[in-house]
């Protein structure tokens, strides 16, 4: 595509050190989590509405439309901490795209999920596409997350995301745009997360390296 659905990047502000600890922390099980999130109605809107409470937490409820699909694989691990990283990790991403898709930049759900500078990064991020009135459709997934926490408590997480058979699509005009099929549209995100008192993991700082996991 002319402009990637991957987010712009920010500081990322752990160390290499930290950064190479958590690649070589535990992230996946062998299960495999495919968040297709579509709608029943094969409608063109995402949503995101409080329902889910686990752990005693209500979290927004994310809901992607059937004409783009989000899947994540491998995105389990038997450590509860770690997989309450992933779990809040994913439900970031995916609140972001059902932002783009509802062209709502003050999406609560986003709110939820991001904190400081990773919050006003997504934000900037969604208008982009509000102001030149394109949505997303296609296929992204999601895989090879590794989860680490960090000596003082912080989360940090890993993973890839393929975009190859993501487009945008501008809703006057209905024109397509197709990511390239080419290395660069296989990013590496790398995520420190910050525990809430609610006990959620915010996003708190996002980077993204294009090329990252060839």
């Amino acid at each position: 595509m002319n402009r990637p659905i991957r987010l712009m990047t920010t500081a990322l502000t752990v160390s290499a050190a930290l950064l190479l600890a958590a690649c070589g922390s535990g992230g996946g099980d062998d299960a495999s989590d495919k968040i297709e999130g579509a709608d029943s109605n094969g409608g063109g809107k995402a949503s995101a509405s409080a329902s889910a409470k686990p752990k005693g937490v209500e979290r927004p409820e994310v809901k992607l439309p059937s004409q783009f699909t989000a899947t994540f694989v491998n995105w389990t691990n038997s450590d509860p901490k770690l997989q309450g990283i992933l779990d809040d990790g994913r439900e970031e991403l995916r609140a972001k795209y059902a932002a783009i898709i509802d062209g709502d930049p003050d999406s609560d759900a986003v709110a939820f999920y991001d904190t400081g500078a990773s919050l006003t990064t997504a934000r900037e991020w969604i208008k982009n596409f509000v102001e030149t009135d394109d949505s997303l459709i296609g296929e992204i997934k999601a895989y090879n997350a590794k989860a680490h926490v960090t000596g003082n408590g912080a989360g940090v997480l890993f993973y890839c995301v393929d975009e190859r058979k993501s487009s945008t699509k501008n809703r006057r005009s209905g024109k397509v745009t197709r990511t390239p099929d080419s290395p660069d549209s296989v990013l590496q995100y790398r995520a420190r997360l910050t525990k809430s008192p609610r006990g959620v993991w915010q996003t708190a700082s996002l980077e993204t390296v294009p090329g990252g996991c060839k």
